[in-house]
């Protein structure tokens, strides 16, 4: 008893500094955040805040801003997020394929992944900007255009460039997710789908997409997280141009607590989008399960 209550107390010693770092930084921030939002907090009321319970969440559902940038964060997370998947489930399909330069191909498919969110939307913003790369070839180089094309001053013009710009950095990321499930599919799957006549695509459909199921849930979920909270790209190469067109829920934010000072109004934005992820999360995993109990 005396050595199971040591070993006890030993582990509680290990495991303390890492909960009070995490109760610190993460927990506690939680907590303040959700109450901010219930508060009138701004750079008018640092120092004492007045309770006006709902109305922030009333003020952003009221929000005509909102109603944009939610639809923006939506459109950019049903394009994003299926071509990462699709064609990062092809380059890994590719790979585990191949016999050679499988470290070349890995490697130079993941190196978006790596590279800087900053330096590779600053370099997308100089090739589609109005006097960048694209339109300098397109009208002084191949003559194509007379004019240049404002490809960053629309609304959908500037969204299209973050959702290449989303898309190019993630299929490095859904190929090292796919491609380790891809090697986890047993060999004698695809030997009895051989014998039963099956070609390449009735195998991709009846023995590797079954076996990687739990993989696409997963990238499909953090995938789609991840597009919620896209902010670097948007930011760098629109700033939400024109007129907060183009802003993401978390650009909004941003421009909200730090350049009007509504902290209120942004601590309960971030909350409503929370709930939102949450939800889409439990819809996803209802839906694959549903697929599995119907197979």
């Amino acid at each position: 008893m005396k050595i199971r209550r040591k070993s006890g107390m030993q582990i509680a010693l290990l495991l303390l500094p890492g909960i009070l770092i995490f109760g610190v930084f993460t927990l506690y921030p939680i907590a303040k955040l959700f109450v901010m939002s219930f508060f009138k907090w701004d750079f008018g009321s640092i120092l004492e805040q007045e309770f006006i319970g709902l109305e922030n969440y009333k003020d952003v559902f009221q929000d005509p801003y909102f109603h944009t940038v939610f639809m923006n964060s939506i459109v950019y997370t049903l394009i994003t997020v299926p071509a990462q998947m699709v064609l990062g489930l092809l380059v890994a399909l590719f790979i585990h394929s191949v016999s050679h330069c499988r470290i070349f191909f890995r490697v130079s498919y993941y190196l978006p992944v790596i590279t800087s969110w900053v330096i590779a939307s600053l370099v997308f913003k100089y090739v589609f900007n109005t006097e960048g790369m694209l339109n300098y070839f397109l009208v002084n180089v191949l003559g194509i255009v007379k004019q240049n094309i404002r490809w960053l001053d629309t609304r959908w013009g500037g969204m299209t460039i973050a959702m290449l710009l989303g898309i190019w950095k993630g299929i490095g990321w859904n190929m090292v997710v796919f491609l380790a499930a891809l090697q986890t599919v047993p060999q004698e799957l695809y030997e009895s789908a051989a014998l039963d006549g099956a070609g390449s695509i009735r195998k991709f459909f009846s023995v590797t997409l079954p076996c990687i199921r739990g993989t696409v849930l997963f990238a499909l979920v953090m995938l789609t997280i991840g597009g919620f909270n896209v902010f670097t790209s948007i930011k760098m190469i629109t700033d939400g141009a024109p007129g907060h067109q183009t802003d993401s829920i978390l650009t909004w934010m941003y421009y909200k607590a730090f350049s009007t000072g509504k902290f209120g109004y942004s601590a309960a934005l971030s909350f409503i989008t929370a709930l939102v992820l949450a939800l889409l999360a439990v819809v996803q995993f209802r839906l694959m399960e549903n697929k599995e109990g119907g197979q």
